[in-house]
């Protein structure tokens, strides 16, 4: 399998511990590397199925075919402009057997989400730091810019004690409508094999707020 997006392999090192064989693309230097650092506490017959490739999921050349490709938790989201979703798919289709699924979720779009006041920050449960024990506190503020279809998101952290050493980590995601993205598909040569509204294959309806895709090239 192909996983675009592949990140420290938090999805990928499960699949390879299970038999499977992955190839991770990221364009994160940082993330592959922690990853490459992760293999190296697995065995051999592990560490063996698993390749990583730096780059650009829009521009990666492979110079072979997966019976499954994967961009999952929201990588699709950072697609912002058409012509980035086009190169995408064309390597999409490049890189897939012909029979292969092409699979990937996105979380649907909330009127509720999006209409967030900007200036008000929304705080979520309180954490402990995994590294020093600390509680943080947790904060999200949402700007939705309506005609780039992007949702900026700002998430604020405060230790608590430690004011002083806050942070801010920011979020841009493209918003896909359900009908535009099936849209989008389409006129890229894929055609929707299966949509379901959770990781449990629910129907997908008004109230999901994710949009799991099983897509299929077509001839």
């Amino acid at each position: 399998m192909l996983e675009y997006g592949v990140g420290n392999g938090r999805l990928a090192l499960p699949a390879a511990r299970a038999g499977a064989r992955v190839t991770g693309v990221d364009h994160s230097r940082p993330m592959l590397d922690d990853f490459k650092r992760r293999l190296t506490a697995e065995p051999d017959v592990v560490r063996d199925r698993v390749g990583l490739r730096l780059g650009d999921m829009r521009k990666v050349r492979l110079g072979r075919r997966f019976p499954l490709v994967t961009c999952p938790f929201n990588a699709f989201l950072h697609l912002y402009e058409r012509a980035d979703v086009e190169k995408f798919l064309a390597r999409v289709r490049a890189h897939l057997s012909p029979r292969g699924a092409f699979v990937f979720d996105v979380s649907t779009p909330s009127a509720e989400e999006l209409a967030r006041d900007p200036n008000r920050a929304y705080f979520c449960p309180r954490f402990r730091h995994p590294r020093t024990g600390e509680v943080v506190r947790y904060s999200e503020r949402f700007d939705y810019d309506q005609a780039q279809q992007i949702l900026f998101v700002a998430m604020e952290f405060l230790p608590s004690g430690h004011e002083h050493e806050s942070w801010v980590t920011p979020l841009a995601h493209r918003q896909f409508f359900p009908r535009e993205l099936e849209a989008l598909l389409h006129y890229n040569g894929f055609a929707l094999a299966d949509v379901w509204g959770d990781y449990k294959r629910a129907k997908f309806d008004r109230y999901s707020d994710t949009m799991l895709i099983s897509a299929r090239a077509r001839k």
